[in-house]
């Protein structure tokens, strides 16, 4: 089968490789789609996410959806040729964690197209992808696979705006207008929020938050655009220190900032000192776990964000894909087809 594989910094490959049957327990999935994330793209400039280094060859990919292929012995599932998405996380159930319903946070979790464990958890890049039967969900026949394939990402942004709290009838300030921040948007105002103000330095990024919902967006270089005032909620999801600050700076007394983005490696120099003289509530979000199925029900009930996804390549041409998915003014969310001809 077809897969994408990183070796390294800068070096990825279109590789055949075997075809495995699932065991017991397990579904095989033949993948059509796959959403280029991020830490995918760090994994190909950088060869690392964080400090999880690439030690061996990695499928990459976690955002995916396809059709059941096989069944493994036993398992009662979705009839091959279903169309699903799959929910990328194995916790491992046992962990504090776990227990305490926050798998999200599972200390032990394994993730798809992850360096963080060795041997390293192999992506959904690929025609064939072999999961637990319980990360196998079926969608409605109107949810086509193009829009499904947003749902992983999406329920990452739908679980920063539940850890925000009640955000109907509220401001909100969204900080970063890449794929992530655009379905914040969008799952703010499905959630009711009143305003939604997004900032970024592109203004191209920028264009898609307005078409998937912000109520006001602000090029950050503008000098003289003035940024809203005591906004309720803030939600950081550039990955910087200076969103953070904007953060921080521009929601009200009392409010709540939302840090969704990862940041750099090492000390990030913020004003941290507003958290006590604001009684501000600064929270981290993190993956998700069962909004997973809610995701797949707001695209199949028209959640506004098909201009999030700006270019479809066939999985032949990962890298070029790569390439564009690297550059914020030509491309929001890049898809690789895997039911492309050649792929």
């Amino acid at each position: 089968m077809l897969a994408c594989v990183a070796h390294g910094a800068g070096d990825l490959r279109v590789e055949e490789r075997p075809d495995p049957a699932p065991a017991a327990g397990e579904i095989s999935v033949e993948i059509a789609l796959g959403g280029i994330c991020g830490s995918d793209l760090h994994y190909y400039h950088r060869g690392a996410v964080g400090e999880f280094r690439i030690r061996e060859p990695l499928v990459l990919g976690h955002e995916v959806a396809g059709r059941v292929a096989r069944l493994g012995p036993g398992v009662v599932g979705p009839a091959p040729g279903t169309a699903v998405a799959i929910h990328p996380a194995t916790p491992c159930g046992s962990c504090p964690e776990c227990r305490a319903g926050r798998r999200n946070v599972c200390r032990n979790a394994r993730y798809l197209g992850s360096a963080a464990r060795m041997p390293h958890v192999q992506g959904g890049f690929a025609r064939h992808l072999i999961v637990p039967a319980d990360q196998v969900h079926a969608f409605p026949e109107a949810l086509s696979l193009r829009r499904a394939v947003l749902a992983e990402p999406l329920s990452v942004a739908l679980h920063a705006v539940g850890t925000a709290g009640e955000v109907a009838g509220r401001r909100v300030l969204v900080t970063g207008a890449g794929p992530i921040g655009c379905l914040v948007v969008a799952a703010l105002r499905a959630a009711g929020a009143a305003e939604v103000t997004v900032t970024d330095l592109v203004d191209e990024a920028l264009a898609i938050a307005a078409a998937v919902g912000a109520t006001r967006t602000i090029r950050v270089e503008d000098a003289g655009e003035p940024w809203p005032d005591e906004v309720d909620v803030a939600i950081e999801a550039s990955g910087s220190a200076a969103g953070l600050a904007s953060c921080l700076t521009h929601v009200r007394r009392g409010g709540t900032v939302v840090q969704l983005g990862l940041l750099p490696p090492g000390d990030t120099a913020v004003p941290v000192n507003l958290i006590a003289t604001r009684e501000l509530t600064l929270v981290g979000a993190f993956r998700f776990d069962t909004e997973f199925v809610a995701a797949l029900r707001l695209l199949a009930d028209g959640l506004p964000v098909d201009p999030v996804v700006t270019d479809v390549y066939p999985a032949g041409a990962a890298r070029a894909a790569f390439d564009v998915a690297g550059d914020r003014r030509r491309s929001c969310k890049v898809l690789l087809d895997f039911d492309a001809p050649g792929a």
